[in-house]
């Protein structure tokens, strides 16, 4: 497909791609089941690569290198475990400029237990502050009762204004950033996959002195 090809269908351009089931099942240049991408060709429940480098060949559980159990020093000033999720209505950090959409989820969430919020005087729909030992954002407090009470989840992406809903956006720096990456740590990484801890990190959630701020104004 070429730049010139794309150009001429700014709407999108569909591709007659086939839905391919049972991969696994289709055979290699051998007549033989390709199998899955791993060094059996089966399902590795017990992964035998992983045993030979000397890691658990069976998932684990392990508390995370920071959390309010195995950091102590840090439980008193940041008691509660602050996980992430996706908003279902935008695409990573894109979208937040749609009116449509906009509408449905207007400023960045935080979502915490009745019982959590209560405890630090915070009500449903007031604006908070999230603080980690890399920093502090603000966000919207949202109640869910099905959290645990230690538990606090947060969303990522949010930085665009909606000029339309006159809502703001949000600086990647500063006080008035709802930049959640701003204040997680990439490390202690995973030993195998190395992968960053996004969702499990130490923080408090407290009201924001600004009360009840919209946030930056809108850039126009």
């Amino acid at each position: 497909m070429t730049l010139e090809q794309l150009r001429a269908e700014p709407a999108g351009v569909r591709v007659p791609l086939r839905t391919r089931h049972r991969q696994y099942a289709e055979p290699d240049n051998r007549g033989v089941p390709r199998g899955f991408a791993t060094v059996s060709r089966k399902i590795e429940l017990y992964s035998e690569e992983l045993a030979e480098h000397g890691y658990p060949p069976l998932p684990e559980v392990e508390e995370p290198r920071t959390s309010p159990r195995s950091r102590p020093d840090l439980a008193q000033r940041f008691p509660l475990v602050l996980t992430c999720a996706k908003s279902l209505w935008f695409c990573e950090t894109q979208n937040r400029n749609l009116p449509s959409l906009r509408r449905r989820a207007p400023d960045p969430p935080v979502e915490l237990h009745p019982e959590t919020a209560q405890a630090r005087g915070i009500g449903a729909g007031d604006w908070v502050r999230i603080d980690t030992p890399h920093g502090t954002v603000r966000a919207r407090a949202r109640l869910n009762a099905n959290l645990d009470p230690q538990v606090v989840c947060g969303q990522h992406g949010w930085w665009q204004p909606c000029r339309d809903l006159d809502l703001g956006g949000y600086p990647a720096y500063g006080p008035d950033s709802a930049n959640l990456n701003l204040v997680l740590p990439l490390g202690p990484s995973d030993p195998i996959s190395g992968s960053s801890p996004l969702r499990a990190s130490v923080c408090e959630v407290r009201p924001d002195r600004r009360g009840d701020d919209p946030g930056p104004p809108a850039d126009r």
